[in-house]
């Protein structure tokens, strides 16, 4: 039920994916099953390895900076974009394995996990909203918007009948509010199949994208020109940066409360060699499907905020992730179908689930400043900024500046430091470019 949970509640990026690279010149057919194949062994990896109920999937945000900005705005080809992405995969690869990942969440100070927590429920809250299009910026300042079409009810409908089967404890509420709001959508005509390309015409265009990478196109026309050389490094800082902190936020924000990954996991990630713990082996699994999903012919596979929803629904062992990969690769043949699940179907479940992460929250001191400070900027700053590293990155920065306020440098781990000089950087970097 928890994985059925999580594969309708991220679904959308089934279509969503291979409909915005498509705009980069990508073939509809090659990305859509670039992403359910990238989907699948990322999941498989993450549940049968690391057995945690993460999903994975090309994620929203990177594939938007893959197109608008790689693309668009610095003028790569999308093969040389894909390049990218591998190149920053095998960076993850490497992190991970060196355990530097892992040595950055233990860094991360108790009250800045508990933000992060609290914060990737506001943000999974506002995801949901923002997805439905209930909150409008017509106007340029963000309002409710006028309740004129059947989505928006829809929506209304499926968050109310969810928080109702919620409160009467009914075992599966999630997964039953997902169903019940998409079926009552086909009588509204919101819930409807949408025309799509069929499983043997995508077979036929996925040697387009497929190791597009090797070729001329690829790697070799990427550092062919010297002169771009400092443009590529700093765009696939600018990936790698965005991915692994993710990721981070994703694994603090649900993990912790939940159990799923333990002190006594994170005590084993220090007395055990090799890959002995789930969260060394749930990271291992993430940095292994950005250079996958490449391969294939997709932007960065990550672990989906949306798994949040399945955990939610009960889900604590990669069983949950091994349903979610049979999901995926059954929606192969039935695109046409789930598709059709609107998200007005899907976002209340984003919003119950955000609520209940929120109880992260009251672990932190908000009548202690110094402690207040940092904690808002990376528990609210990532829903306003529409991204969880750069939430991350904001806390970082002000718990180092209240710190050396107060004349506590030395608490201040040095691997805050670099991650936070490294933050810095990304964002000058950013704007040089």
């Amino acid at each position: 039920m928890a994985g059925l949970t999580t594969f309708f509640a991220m679904a959308y990026i089934i279509a969503v994916n291979p409909s915005l690279l498509s705009e980069a010149g990508m073939e509809w057919g090659a990305v859509f099953l670039a992403t359910i194949i990238s989907a699948i062994i990322g999941t498989l990896i993450m549940g049968l390895v690391a057995n945690v109920p993460y999903a994975q999937a090309p994620g929203m945000g990177l594939n938007a900076f893959f197109v608008y900005t790689v693309c668009f705005a610095l003028n790569f080809t999308w093969q040389q974009a894909l390049s990218m992405v591998f190149i920053c995969g095998i960076i993850n690869i490497i992190i991970t394995v060196t355990k530097i990942r892992k040595y950055i969440i233990k860094a991360i100070p108790r009250s800045l996990q508990n933000a992060i927590g609290g914060g990737i429920g506001i943000f999974i809250a506002y995801l949901g909203l923002l997805n439905v299009g209930i909150i409008n910026f017509g106007s340029g300042v963000p309002a409710l918007a006028t309740l004129n079409q059947p989505a928006f009810w829809l929506f209304l409908i499926g968050l109310a009948l969810t928080v109702v089967l919620l409160i009467l404890k009914v075992k599966g509420a999630i997964l039953i509010g997902i169903v019940v709001t998409a079926l009552l959508g086909i009588p509204m005509n919101v819930t409807t199949t949408s025309d799509t390309i069929s499983f043997v015409d995508a077979c036929q265009q996925l040697p387009t994208t497929f190791g597009a990478i090797f070729t001329s196109d690829g790697l070799p026309s990427l550092f062919s020109d010297l002169g771009k050389l400092p443009l590529v490094l700093v765009t696939i800082f600018a990936f790698s940066m965005s991915d692994t902190f993710d990721t981070i936020g994703t694994f603090i924000g649900t993990g912790r409360r939940t159990g799923i990954f333990s002190d006594e996991d994170e005590q084993a990630m220090d007395t055990k060699p090799g890959f002995k713990s789930k969260m060394d082996k749930a990271l291992f699994a993430d940095a292994t499907a950005t250079s996958i999903g490449a391969i294939f012919g997709t932007s960065n596979p990550t672990t989906y905020v949306e798994s949040a929803a399945g955990i939610g629904a009960g889900g604590r062992t990669g069983l949950t992730s091994v349903v979610v990969a049979i999901c995926f690769a059954i929606s192969a043949f039935l695109a046409t179908f789930v598709s059709a699940i609107p998200f007005a179907a899907t976002a209340p479940a984003l919003v119950v689930v955000g609520i209940m992460m929120m109880s992260a929250f009251k672990e932190i001191k908000w009548d202690d400043f110094e402690e207040a400070v940092p904690a808002f900027f990376a528990g609210v700053f990532m829903a306003l900024c529409y991204s969880i590293s750069y939430g991350i990155a904001a806390g970082f920065i002000f718990y180092c500046i209240t710190k050396i306020c107060k004349k506590q440098v030395q608490d201040i781990h040095p691997i805050l430091w670099v991650a936070t000089g490294l933050f810095i950087l990304n964002f000058v970097l950013l704007a040089i470019i």
